[in-house]
């Protein structure tokens, strides 16, 4: 049995839970989510709180149980507060800068790169440097920022490129340091 699939959803006020014909529907402040679940798995709403049972005991019925527990767990804090995620960009003359849903950035290339932001997603830039990527899909967000992360992702000598806030880069010494000994 899941360990996390155990662990009940509490549901803020505010927020509306729904499930009917395979689908679970959330809505709340910041928008609706919903997502198909299989049957392996028992959805119960009682009040404020959900709970995941699997239906059997089975391989696959496990498998499942912590998955749409926690998924169902992302919907509800998506639709109630929100996810977010920064973006650093570090390199001499590399900046971004946001003009509606497209994202120009000057990424040491030939070109400015563009990058449309998908429907759901909203970016601020709060200096050239800094992109924060806002929204209330979990998953949506992680993968939007992947995708920009990719564009020029960080180098290990010195650190030039897209990383995230809390990413630490290891740093190499160069072929000068090596030579040295």
């Amino acid at each position: 049995m899941s360990r996390i699939g155990k662990l009940p959803i509490a549901v803020p006020s505010g927020v509306k839970v729904s499930v009917a014909d395979g689908i679970v529907n959330v809505e709340g402040p910041k928008g609706k989510l919903n997502c198909a679940y299989r049957p392996e798995v028992i959805i119960d709403i009682k009040g404020d709180v959900i709970q995941v049972t699997n239906r059997d005991e089975s391989k696959a019925s496990n498998s499942f149980h912590g998955l749409y527990r926690q998924l169902i767990s992302n919907m509800v804090v998506g639709v109630s507060k929100g996810y977010s995620r920064s973006l650093l960009i570090n390199g001499v003359g590399y900046r971004a800068e946001l003009k509606g849903n497209l994202l120009t950035l000057n990424l040491g290339y030939s070109v400015l790169v563009e990058f449309v932001l998908p429907k759901g997603i909203t970016a601020t830039c709060e200096n050239p440097n800094k992109v924060t990527i806002s929204g209330i899909d979990k998953q949506l967000v992680g993968q939007t920022c992947a995708e920009i992360r990719s564009l020029r992702g960080p180098e290990p000598y010195k650190g030039k490129g897209i990383r995230y806030e809390d990413e630490i880069i290891r740093r190499k010494a160069g072929k000068s340091a090596a030579a040295k000994k």
